[in-house]
């Protein structure tokens, strides 16, 4: 049963403590700083989520990423960078998301602040009526037994003078004794009218504690309740994220099944081909011998392999004057 447990738990024995009241104000006062930190942690992660998302959108929309790429291979690429601007983009809208969610988290607390506020008033109106008149109970019992012993004394001083002979010190003993009697009289019922008052003051606080326990407890049970929600909602939204970017992810995968490794050298080829027919071989060209040499029929063209031509023959025998002579060039300096 709500309100069960904070009601039947937190009294003390010292009608003056506060002590179980103040134990359970602790404690709403913690449950509601840490739904604090919950909704600024959802606001620093809103921040982180905002700023990853515009980091990866100025990546994927600034950053070049095989832009001179061709064919299927292109395609794969324009979808890669298409999806990661999507990611980007959710990554935004998760962090107005979460934002909203420390908003509600933030009105739910000051929705409870304003409730507990009106309960506590009452308590604390409560606590310094019991108070005010514990003391004016503890003075009225005070003087009641202040006046009880003045009475004492004065009938031990009656019965010391029933020797005396002086007719008139015993007449002021016993007027005094009487006036003793009586004060005790209006002492006795002053303190018991402020215990009564006292007992009265004591069922008032008792019944507003009771209610202000029962209140407490199920202000904390739906403190608790939200804080899970929250926290829950909060983990669906993360996981719907992983499963949107992996939807977005896929997509890319798709493409690159479709990226055909043939297609693109074919449309390179295709594209950009410059010619079939290779450099014919460069032949040997003696200095001395100009003339053109060509390949040998039947032989395709190769690399040039030049070689020296043959040495001219002497017309002459090496006794001759004419011995130095090569096409009728001198080698020999004249």
């Amino acid at each position: 049963m709500t309100g069960a447990l904070f009601r039947a738990n937190f009294w003390s024995s010292d009608i003056l403590s506060t002590a179980g009241y103040d134990c359970i104000i602790q404690h709403l006062n913690n449950g509601r700083k840490n739904c604090k930190e919950f909704e600024d942690f959802l606001k620093e992660r809103a921040s982180i989520e905002e700023k990853y998302g515009k980091d990866l959108l100025n990546l994927s929309r600034k950053k070049p990423c095989g832009q001179s790429e061709i064919n299927t291979l292109k395609r794969a690429l324009e979808v890669f960078k298409q999806q990661i601007d999507s990611v980007a983009q959710c990554h935004i809208q998760l962090a107005q998301t979460l934002r909203e969610e420390a908003r509600k988290m933030e009105e739910f607390r000051e929705k409870q602040k304003l409730q507990r506020k009106k309960t506590e008033l009452l308590m604390d109106t409560a606590h310094k009526q019991k108070s005010l008149q514990f003391k004016k109970t503890m003075d009225a019992k005070k003087s009641y037994e202040q006046k009880c012993r003045d009475k004492d004394e004065a009938e031990q001083a009656v019965h010391r003078s029933a020797n005396l002979v002086n007719v008139k010190q015993q007449e002021k003993l016993f007027v005094k004794l009487a006036t003793a009697k009586t004060a005790v009289e209006d002492s006795d019922k002053t303190y018991m009218m402020q215990i009564n008052t006292l007992d009265k003051v004591r069922e008032d606080w008792q019944s507003e504690h009771i209610k202000a326990c029962e209140i407490f407890e199920a202000q904390e049970c739906e403190r608790i309740n939200f804080f899970r929600n929250a926290l829950w909602l909060h983990l669906n939204q993360l996981s719907q994220q992983c499963v949107t970017s992996d939807d977005m992810y896929e997509e890319v995968r798709k493409s690159l099944e479709a990226c055909s490794i043939e297609k693109d050298i074919a449309y390179f080829v295709s594209h950009r081909k410059t010619g079939q027919t290779p450099p014919a071989p460069i032949m040997y060209e003696n200095f001395y011998c100009p003339q053109k040499n060509t390949a040998p029929q039947g032989k395709a063209p190769g690399p040039n392999l030049a070689r020296r031509g043959p040495l001219p023959v002497p017309k002459t025998l090496p006794d001759d004057p004419d011995y130095s002579l090569v096409d009728n060039y001198s080698l020999i300096y004249q």
